[in-house]
């Protein structure tokens, strides 16, 4: 019997025996309703101790690991471990699946945890990164990730008392997490001294901060904050496994077996010692403890679970036991009793009482058992060893019978004979020994045939043979009980066997797959009643066959649960079980075993029980028993949508051929025409390969789709409108319940479905990144607010979408096969089913006609003859539609059938558009409304059934097979095609819109031709002949059969018609006399088959285009080839154009010609416009004639794939294109170019964007090549060279060659003391050193670079702007400013949140990694993009340099979201929506990405790239939340959000005469959707919607860089770059449409201004400029006033503070020296030098300032007068150090010359240079001079220190000398007294500045990475202790502290801003 179908019966599971203990934790709790869940294997079990009743959740697909209980404790997530795990949240109530999340971790999921409302829960990963993860469970969204830590995590718990706070611990660490936005940010936990750093094993989170931790070692360590506070020691003797927080308290749970219990401030209450109890035992371990009221559970190492009632604590109770640790081999049944024995390596043997589901037995052995037996009387039980022995017990009290050793490897296998007289024995060294019972087990006999170990033995019936398998598959006979092998198979014939349990024997061939040889297939066990055998397998997998089964691949059964292998599987001894045991899982599985005649009562089980899990779709037996598929399925499932080119990748593709063709666009090209094109009319629609796409509207109109457009027909006015969102072909289309949406799918890469409107034909969401290739089903859900697709990828994926949202649900893999329809249950909305090709699927979230009932099929009728393509249910019944062309009404329970119309030319009613080309046509659409039936048909038909039997043809086109001849009337608005469907079709393009005649051929045919007079209809066939027809009547003239290969093309000549020219794919034309029907010539010398044909006026001469893209002449009639040069080519009149070769038409080729052909093309008859058609179904618009490469162009998508052919009508009125295979004609109407009406289908422009700009502006091409590096990558701001001093060797001193060592000094020395290291100006204080650094003031404002980034706050009291990484909140009234300090790089642009529910709230972008951010994959689940083959978690490194957005409260600072970007490089613009819920940012990566996040929840909802150009900036218009616009390089483009899509249109500049695309800079609103774009030439365009619509000229003289809408009274202020002047300013306010406006001009005494930023309060306008100025203009008095200064071009290289008072100076690269006032807040003076200034210093006194300057001069200023005292210049480079000595009589001059140079100051301002220092080896840093002005310290480039004799400049080279110096300064970055400044990481950046405090203790430094840091003072240990301060950008230059220590100023490089922190001193 070939076992073709699986058995008809089933197996239900009943019971589990046994708890995952070991290597699991927190993994068992009580429900909501007293029950009990944890998991054991894979399965997830709900236990009720009441009812002595489990539930299982089967979900998973290899071993649960992690458990989490909701808060309400119904819901339970499980993880688990495997390639792909997932996590599934189930309800353990009806243990049904409400969410699975997946596609994040790898490896498994580590621990779970829900958050206070259950609304978010957070995984952690196995992987290597150990990632953390959080969920938005129910929409299966991933809110999170980040890195978890480099080892192990062992519990994760979020902390109930904050929100957003989380709590990690595991190997050696614990950490605090926040999350905010979407990013994840730890905090290390501080050991510190109050405990050991150890593991910390599991945690609980309690109020006030606090934290609660078991570690390692027994202790509990607690938390406050990151820092450890207490530990409670030896609260377990060993370490805490568990820890469980309930309202009473805490319990936890050790390895010493004890569980102790604690009060809400962790005082012990009572311990349980569970060793000491009844059931305990040595070595107990606890692994999870929950404790809740009066009970407490308790989950053992040794999977029990203990339940304690409090109040009894000494009697814990047993509730489950199961077998431990090692793999479980042995099972047996007792012959008479429901009994199961099993044993296992952990020595136990157990026996289960199968009716009560308990454990009656266990006895201990002393050696692992591997396999057991029960005698058929069931009084002894024989265990077998690992060892090589066997035991035989007595079942009654598991007492010894006899232990025996014979062998010495493990026994595998041993059986009783059915009489019970021998036990066999089968051990692992390829033996069987048989024993007799009676005979107290002596040995009688060995088998030895086999030559591997022995796997399984069965015994004949008659006890008088013995069959055994061995590992080599082997299957022998014996005789027994001798032994002796039976040779002769003859004999072993009739032999009866007592039980089957062997795996190989012609009788269970069928369990093994067809085509393979593998042996993993552990156990068998054959029910000779039942007719069906039981396998168990190396995949956790139970089956079940019908028995025997002969054949190889039989079906089978399925159930799953075990998790790995599966060892052994036996029947009870009644047959009403099976018991299967797992091996790793050490898991004993109770099955119940349901028969056939109980599966017909088996239809109303609990779902739990459904049998959805034993389908069995992997077995692989032939399906003889499947009837034939039709053929027309047959077609449909071989046809294939995949693209050589998807359109997707035309931008790439585009791009790559730019590169290549960089030099060939010089010519300046011709402007694209003014004419443009609107689709009409669509003759055609899709019916061959779609279905059920054919619907009534709300408003009785019709719609449908074909190639790429969706058509709203309406009957009434035979009128069409389109949905042209599309750019490739549409599969699909279903209708909304309101049917007023409709939604599409198509094809492509990564193919979208778009929900549009039939009213107004927008687009209001569009889904896209789960399918690939296209889409080919769709359905609304009952309520409309759900959708299901179903995808074209290998997987037939299925996904369901919150569509409004543009959010996927779920997504699942739909099956293998083809899936042709998907449906969603209109009555249980989460239910969903496919169907397709050989299946029908039931899902649930998480020719015949076939009525299932849930998943049981009741019956079948015979509906049609032949396929039944579509159905539509009614109120009351059903309609269905087949390949017989008949239409079919039936009752609702497809009882009867109540009425068919079959569709038939006589039925067609008068007023039909058209005519049937045959009867009964196949129906593959359906739809009912408007008392009608509405039926769509394969041949592209498309027709309305009346109830009453007419029928009315409404739509029709082509039928399958491509369409490539075209033919328009020479006075007539008529046109005939021909197709490969071997039909002639003649179509009215007037306004009746029908097919007028159809006539069929007996071949396909490719082209057709109406004769001069339209009487004649030439038409060209596939099989090389042609004929020519009566235009009228279609019937024949003449026909001719010349030429083997198709005919491609057909023209008569002009004038009377005289000549016909035939051309085929034979590569040759032939000419005809139409007269008198000969041929006359024939044109030979093509290489490559003939595409194109023209006559030229006279009919003298032919063109022909051929395949090779030759360009061909031949003389008629003859057809002699001509060689005419190009040039003369263009001057000949043609009659007709339709060529795609030759100069006048160069530039249609685009810019991919090599992969894309252009196939047709055609010119209007005035000559001006050339229309074309290519293979990737665009039709474009040249001006003719288009020469140069790459011509502008306007372009059209309808046509999905290629243009066959396009034609104008005789009056150039419409053009006509076809579509090859979408076998649709489309008909457009020719717009001209006064017609100035837009209207939105307008095209986009063409490939290459033009080369001017509007001009050239410094600023802004720095701005646009700026390359910004974060900190962490910054290199060193000075050349330095050398070896860094951290790493030199020292030579010893001579006081360490005798042991001394230096900074400690000798307890008794003779020696005088040493000296201080530095003069101390307070010595009568008490010293107190600096404990931390506040930041008080910056004096500085980022305009060189970004823009928009000043905005008022708080009614105009307050401005906000940026430098460095701060945020500045700055009074205006007090200067006063604080400052928010969260980025951890350079803030590149601000914004503010103007709705008023979200007051002071601001954004702000950072600049991030430029790292290849491609592997941020791990954006996958959110992002919608596929991106393969990476592991999520590779990107996570690149988290936390990753740009950022952080949106924060102004006034308290405190951050409310961050954004983790996957801009790279950075974020150069931010915008919030009108609503304030959305932000958009955009990225600085080379794709410029544009991204939309709803920032309160940190979800990304849409992303995409937004321009190959630097985008400057985007801004949503501020009356909306979907529409935005953004500006750049050569480009505006304007933005809507759709759903989670975005979808951009390029700005329209084709409305003005002579407009250019030039590069904007700034945008502004207006009412009415007007757009305001500012301009690098000053202009500012005015844009309509997407069309420009004016331009301001000269708005102002330079380029117009900020603009600002304000949102009170509309009005806009304009900044530019301007020269002051009378009239002009570089503000102007404006009137709302930019007609008039009033300037403003800013009193800053510069030559030009140039305006970076705009933004207008109450009376005021506040102006930031690239001078890092910001101003308050007074709208009234045009007054100014300066709110903050800063320098404008870095580094800021001079720092100097005065001596007493607190001022400092600073002198930078912009020629500046600026004096500031740190009380008042402000700049005091500025001097402008006229060259960049390097350093200044104050004399001692303070009443002298030296300058020295970058080109070797030096000055000194008089402070009071600030004249010039005296100036010198002595070097050519620039001077890095000046100083005066502390008596003010010399000044050293230091310079990048290697010099120092000394000056007398008391010989007066001649400053002659008295003497210098020699020798030094590089360049000067830094110089100190001694407190007695005798020596000076030099620091140089090659990090070498040197010390010199003033004024002499001799070196000193004696170190003890040295170090008796005591220095009047120390500002040197180099000397053992400060070793400890540099850090391990400084490989490429330097410590560039340091100083120490007036007092002589502490020490700041700064450097290359922007760190400011605090140290003690000497610090001469490697890298010294200290604190660090972040704030500026990369490289701080120089560092000062101002007299009395009071503040410390630091200078940035790159910032250009002054830092001003508060020194924080510790108390007394």
């Amino acid at each position: 019997m070939a076992a073709r179908s699986a058995p008809s019966c089933h197996l239900r599971l009943e019971w589990v025996y046994g708890y995952r203990g070991h290597q699991c934790r927190n993994n068992l709790y009580y429900t909501a309703a007293k029950e009990i869940v944890y998991f054991v294997a894979g399965v997830g079990v709900v236990y009720s101790p009441r009812e002595h009743r489990q539930k299982f959740y089967r979900g998973h697909s290899d071993d649960i690991i992690s458990l989490a209980l909701h808060p309400e404790r119904v819901l339970v997530a499980t993880g688990q471990v495997g390639k792909e795990p997932y996590i599934c949240i189930w309800d353990s109530y009806t243990v049904q699946t409400v969410s699975v999340l997946k596609d994040v971790h790898t490896h498994g999921v580590a621990c779970l945890a829900f958050d206070l409302d259950g609304q978010r829960l957070v995984s952690v990963g196995l992987d290597s990164k150990n990632a953390v993860c959080v969920w938005d469970w129910k929409r299966g969204k991933m809110l999170s990730m980040a890195p978890g830590h480099t080892d192990r995590i062992f519990d994760i718990s979020w902390d109930l008392y904050q929100p957003n706070k989380l709590v990690s611990c595991g190997v050696k660490h614990i950490k605090f997490w926040s999350l905010c936005g979407n990013a994840l940010t730890p905090k290390r936990g501080v050991f510190g001294k109050t405990g050991d750093l150890q593991t910390i094993l599991c945690l609980a989170c309690a109020r006030d901060e606090l934290t609660y931790s078991g570690a390692l070692n027994g202790d509990i360590y607690v938390w406050k904050g990151i820092n450890l506070i207490r530990t409670i020691q030896g609260a377990h003797t060993a370490g805490i496994f568990s820890m469980n927080a309930c309202e009473e308290g805490f319990a936890t749970g050790g390895r010493d077996g004890c569980i102790r219990l604690w009060d809400l401030t962790f005082k012990p209450i009572t311990v349980i010692d569970l060793r000491e109890a009844d059931q305990g035992y040595k070595g107990l371990s606890v692994r999870s403890v929950c404790w809740r009221g009066d009970h407490i559970l308790v989950g053992t190492q040794d999977s029990e679970i203990f339940e304690i009632v409090v109040h009894e604590r000494n009697k814990p109770f047993l509730i489950m036991q199961g077998h431990c640790e090692g793999e479980l081999w042995a099972l047996a049944i007792h012959p008479t009793k429901p009994l199961a024995v099993t044993g296992s390596d952990d020595r136990s043997v157990r026996i289960w009482s199968l009716v009560d589901h308990a454990l009656i037995a266990r006895c201990n052995m002393e050696e692992p058992i591997r396999c057991a037996a029960v005698n058929v009387d069931g009084i002894h039980l024989a265990l077998g060893m690992k060892d090589g022995s066997f035991t035989v017990l007595r079942v009654r009290d598991m007492t010894e019978v006899v232990h025996i050793k014979d062998r010495k490897e493990a026994i595998h296998e041993l059986k009783y004979s059915p009489d019970g007289a021998y036990l066999a024995v089968g051990c692992n060294d390829s033996s069987v020994d048989i024993y007799g019972v009676a005979q107290r087990y002596k040995k009688f006999g060995e088998c030895v045939g086999s030559l591997s170990f022995i796997t399984h033995l069965d015994w004949s019936s008659d006890s008088r043979y013995l069959q055994t398998n061995d590992g080599n598959g082997k299957r022998l006979f014996y005789r027994m009980p001798g032994g002796k092998e039976v040779a002769n198979k003859e004999e072993i014939k009739g032999v009866h066997w007592a039980s089957w349990t062997c795996v190989s024997g012609l009788e269970v061939n069928g369990i093994w797959p067809k085509y393979s040889d593998v042996n993993d297939i552990n156990s068998v066990d054959g029910n000779y009643i039942g007719q069906v055998l039981v396998t168990a397998d190396d995949y956790g997998i139970v089956k079940l066959f019908r028995y025997p089964c002969l054949r190889k691949g039989a079906k089978f059964k399925k159930y799953i649960g075990h998790s790995a292998h599966v060892t052994n599987v036996r029947w009870s001894h009644d047959y009403q079980w099976v018991i299967s045991i797992g091996g790793a899982d050490h898991s004993v599985f109770q099955w119940k075993f349901i028969p056939e005649r109980k599966l017909k009562d088996a239809l109303h089980i609990a779902p739990q029980e459904s049998l959805a899990d034993s389908n069995s779709d992997e077995s692989d037996s032939d399906l003889s028993d499947v009837p034939e598929l039709d053929s027309e399925i047959e077609q449909e499932t071989q046809l294939t949508y995949r693209r050589q080119v998807y359109k997707e990748d035309l931008p790439q593709l585009k791009e790559q051929y730019k590169e290549k063709q960089k030099s060939g666009t010089s010519k300046r090209r011709e402007r694209a025409p003014g004419n443009s094109i609107r689709l009409h009319f669509v003759h055609g629609y899709r019916g061959y390969d779609c279905r059920s796409n054919l619907f009534y509207t709300q408003t009785g109109e019709i719609v449908y789709h074909v190639a790429a457009v969706g058509v709203v027909y309406n009957r009434q006015q035979n009128t069409q409108r389109f949905y042209l969102g599309h750019d490739d072909d549409v599969l699909c289309l279903a209708v909304h319940p309101v049917r007023d949406l409709v939604a599409t799918g198509q094809v492509g890469r990564d193919p979208s479905i778009h929900i549009w409107d039939t009213e107004t034909t927008k687009p209001l969401s569009i889904l896209k990144g789960y399918h690939q290739y296209g889409v080919c089903a769709v359905d609304f859900s009952a309520d409309g607010r759900r959708l299901a697709s179903a995808g074209l990828d290998d997987g037939h994926t299925v996904v369901l979408w919150d569509w409004k949202r543009g959010e996927r649900l779920s997504i699942t893999r739909g099956s293998k096969d083809k899936i042709f329809v998907v449906k969603m249950n209109p009555y249980v909305p989460d239910k969903l089913m496919t169907a397709g090709i050989k299946h029908i699927k039931f899902w649930r979230r998480a020719g015949d006609v076939c009525i299932w009932r849930d998943i049981f099929l009741v019956k079948t009728v015979k509906a049609h003859d032949g396929p039944v393509f579509s159905m539509h249910a009614l109120e009351k019944g059903f309609v269905t539609g087949g390949k017989d062309g008949v239409v079919a009404l039936w009752d609702d329970s497809f009882e009867r059938c109540l009425k068919t119309y079959a569709i038939k030319r006589a039925a067609l009613a008068p007023g039909s558009k058209g005519l049937l080309l045959e009867d009964n046509p196949s129906i593959r659409a359906i739809s009912l409304g408007h008392g009608h039936i509405l039926v769509g048909t394969k041949n592209g038909e498309i027709l309305e059934v009346d109830k009453s039997g007419p029928i009315t043809l409404l739509v029709q086109g082509h039928m399958e097979g491509e369409v490539w001849g075209l033919a328009t009337h020479p006075y007539l608005p008529i046109c005939a095609t021909v197709s490969d469907d071997k039909t002639l079709r003649i179509w009215d393009l007037s306004p009746s819109h029908c097919m007028l005649a159809v006539r069929k051929l007996k071949k396909g045919g490719r082209c057709c031709c109406f004769s001069p007079d339209g009487k004649a209809l030439a038409v060209g066939l596939n099989d090389g002949s042609f004929l020519m027809a009566n235009a009228d009547t279609l019937e024949d003239l003449v026909s001719f059969h010349h030429r083997k290969d198709i005919i491609s093309d057909i023209r008569f000549s002009p004038g009377s018609g005289k000549y016909l020219a035939v051309a085929s794919h034979d590569s040759f034309v032939d000419i005809y006399n139409v007269l008198s029907s000969k041929r006359v010539g024939i044109c030979k010398g093509a290489t490559s088959y003939i595409t194109h044909v023209d006559w030229d006026i006279r009919g003298k001469l032919l063109q022909v285009n051929t395949g090779a893209k030759e360009q061909l002449f031949f003389e008629a009639p003859r057809g002699k080839k001509q060689t005419i040069p190009s040039g003369e080519a263009e001057k000949i009149g043609w009659a007709s154009w339709t060529s795609v070769l030759g100069l006048c038409c160069e530039g249609i080729w685009p810019v991919i010609g090599e992969v894309m052909d252009v196939t047709a093309s055609c010119l209007t008859s005035d000559k001006t416009v050339l229309a074309t058609g290519d293979d990737l179904g665009f039709v474009k618009l040249f001006r003719y004639p288009a020469k140069g490469k790459f011509g502008k162009f306007k372009r059209y998508v309808a046509h999905s794939t290629h243009v066959t052919n396009v034609r104008w009508t005789y009056d150039d009125s419409m053009l006509v294109t076809l579509g090859g295979a979408d076998m649709s004609l489309m008909v457009w109407t020719n717009e001209m170019e006064g017609y100035r009406e837009k209207r939105p289908c307008d095209s986009e422009e063409s490939d290459i964007d033009s080369e001017e700009d509007g001009g050239y502006d410094s600023d802004v091409t720095r701005e646009n090549e700026i390359s910004y590096t974060i900190r962490a990558l910054s290199t060193n701001i000075r050349p330095m060279f050398g070896i860094k001093p951290h790493l030199q060797q020292k030579e010893p001193s001579t006081d360490e060659r005798q042991g001394v060592v230096r900074g400690s000094r000798p307890p008794v020395s003779r020696a005088p003391p040493q000296p201080e290291k530095l003069q101390t100006n307070n010595v009568g204080k008490k010293k107190r050193p600096i404990e931390d650094l506040v930041l008080e003031l910056v004096f500085g404002y980022r305009g060189r670079d970004c823009r928009n980034n000043v905005h008022y706050l708080n009614d105009g009291d307050d401005i906000i702007y940026h430098t460095a990484s701060v945020g500045i909140l700055h009074n205006v009234a007090t200067g006063t400013q604080s400052f928010y300090q969260e980025h951890n790089d350079d803030i590149l642009c601000l914004t503010v949140n103007q709705h008023p529910k979200f007051i002071n709230i601001v954004a702000t972008g950072q600049v991030g990694d430029s790292a290849d951010m491609s592997d941020m994959s791990l954006c996958q689940p959110w992002q919608g993009t596929s991106v393969t083959s990476v592991s999520p978690l590779s990107a996570s490194v690149c988290l936390a340099t990753a740009p950022s957005v952080h949106v924060w409260d102004a006034v308290n600072k405190q951050t409310l979201s961050i954004l983790r970007c996957y801009h790279s490089k950075g974020v150069c613009s931010v915008s919030f929506s009108a609503t304030g819920k959305l932000l958009l940012s955009v990225g600085l990566d080379p794709e410029h990405t544009v991204t939309i996040w709803r920032w309160q929840e940190g979800a990304k909802i849409a992303s995409r790239a937004g321009h190959n150009q630097r985008i400057f900036v985007a801004e949503f218009r501020p009356d909306s939340d979907s529409q935005f616009v953004s500006v750049g390089v050569k480009h505006v483009k304007f933005w809507t959000l759709a759903g989670r899509a975005l979808l951009s249109k390029k700005g329209l500049l084709s409305a003005l005469e002579d407009a250019r695309m030039q590069t904007m800079l700034a945008v502004a609103f207006g009412a009415n959707n007007l757009t305001f774009t500012g301009t690098v030439s000053g202009d500012v365009c005015v844009w309509k919607d997407h069309v420009l619509c004016r331009i301001v000229a000269r708005a102002h003289n330079g380029p117009v860089f900020a603009m600002y809408t304000t949102l009170r009274d509309g009005l806009i202020v304009t900044g530019g770059k301007e020269r002051p002047s009378k009239e002009g300013g570089a503000v102007k306010l404006w009137d709302q449409e930019l007609r008039r406006c009033r300037a403003f001009r800013l009193e800053t005494g510069q030559a030009s201004d140039c305006v970076r930023s705009v933004c207008r309060g109450k009376g005021k306008i506040l102006v930031g400029t690239r001078n890092a100025e910001i101003i308050e203009v007074g709208e009234k008095n045009a007054a100014c006033n300066v709110l903050v200064n800063g320098h404008v071009d870095g580094p800021v290289w001079g720092l100097a503070t005065h001596p007493s008072r607190d001022f400092f100076l600073s002198a930078a690269e912009d020629g500046t020296v600026r004096l500031w006032d740190i009380a008042d807040r402000k700049m005091l003076n500025k001097v402008n030098l006229g060259h960049a200034a390097r350093t200044v210093c104050y004399s001692p006194e303070g009443d002298m300032v030296a300058i020295g300057m970058k080109n070797g001069e030096f000055i000194i200023l008089l402070v009071s007068s600030l004249k010039i005292w005296g100036k010198k210049r002595d070097r050519r480079c620039a001077i890095h150090d000046i100083r005066f000595s502390p008596d003010s009589r010399f000044l050293a001059v230091g310079s990048s010359e290697n010099s120092v140079d000394f000056y007398d100051l008391t010989l007066g301002p001649t400053l002659n240079r008295i003497s210098y220092c020699k020798d030094i080896p590089s360049f000067v840093i830094q110089m100190d001079f001694s407190a007695d002005g005798r020596h000076l310290q030099v620091s140089t480039g090659c990090y070498k220190r040197h010390v010199y004799e003033v004024p002499s400049g001799k070196h000193l080279m004696d170190q003890a000398a040295i170090d008796r110096i005591t220095w009047a300064t120390w500002t040197s970055i180099l000397g053992d007294e400060v070793m400890g400044i540099w850090s391990r990481h400084a490989e490429k950046a330097d410590v560039n500045c340091a100083c120490v405090s007036h007092s002589g203790i502490s020490l700041v430094t700064g450097d290359d990475f922007g760190m400011v840091k605090l140290f003690d003072f000497p610090c001469p240990e490697k890298f010294a202790k200290h604190k660090r301060f972040l704030g500026h950008s990369p490289h701080v230059t120089n560092i000062r502290f101002t007299s009395g220590d009071r503040h410390v100023i630091s200078a940035g490089g790159d910032d250009c801003s002054l830092f001003v922190w508060k020194c924080v001193h510790m108390p007394h």
